[in-house]
């Protein structure tokens, strides 16, 4: 399931999107993937312009990341807005992309671990360039654990993209609350 298993990073193509709050950082991450050894596809914006919309660049850097999935090629992306939020939520909109918005070294790492994230959203408002190029890092370089109860959630989502259907309510949930005695 991993995309990253004991790899060189010129054999990973590095999807990047953003809008006008992510452009320095975008520009930033396209130097540092290159020196790096990482292949950087740029989908912009590729100058400033307060007004654009990172849906514009975002879906694309997704759909990057989805397209060399499907065909065998190591991919990541990253996607960088102001918070980054408004980015996580167009990159999980292109099928087979589970993206995660990473504030912090640990974020990043969890992402990649438990989740299988794919792709890696970052607040360029948020933080020093310094920080979120440290986030990336650790988004790249972090394997996904495979652990079973990471790969069960896993497939409940991928379920539930596919056909609708509600995973299972466990045992525990089938209950009811708890009675603690203090009365209704």
């Amino acid at each position: 399931m991993s995309a990253l298993v004991d790899c060189e990073n010129d054999d990973m193509r590095v999807h990047l999107g953003s809008d006008h709050a992510g452009l320095e950082l975008k520009d930033h991450l396209m130097t540092w993937l290159v020196d790096n050894g990482y292949e950087p596809v740029d989908h912009g914006p590729f100058v400033y312009d307060a007004l654009d919309d990172y849906p514009c660049f975002c879906l694309r850097a997704a759909e990057g990341v989805a397209g060399d999935r499907a065909e065998g090629q190591l991919s990541l992306g990253v996607v960088i807005g102001g918070s980054g939020n408004g980015e996580q939520i167009a990159a999980n909109k292109v099928e087979g992309i589970r993206c995660a918005l990473a504030w912090s070294g640990e974020t990043a790492a969890l992402a990649r671990e438990h989740n299988d994230a794919n792709v890696v959203s970052i607040g360029g408002r948020m933080h020093s360039v310094e920080d979120m190029t440290r986030f990336v890092e650790v988004f790249l370089t972090t394997p996904f654990s495979e652990d079973e109860r990471h790969v069960r959630r896993i497939g409940q989502v991928s379920t539930y993209d596919e056909s609708s259907e509600l995973p299972p309510l466990p045992a525990s949930a089938l209950q009811g609350p708890a009675k603690d005695g203090a009365g209704a």
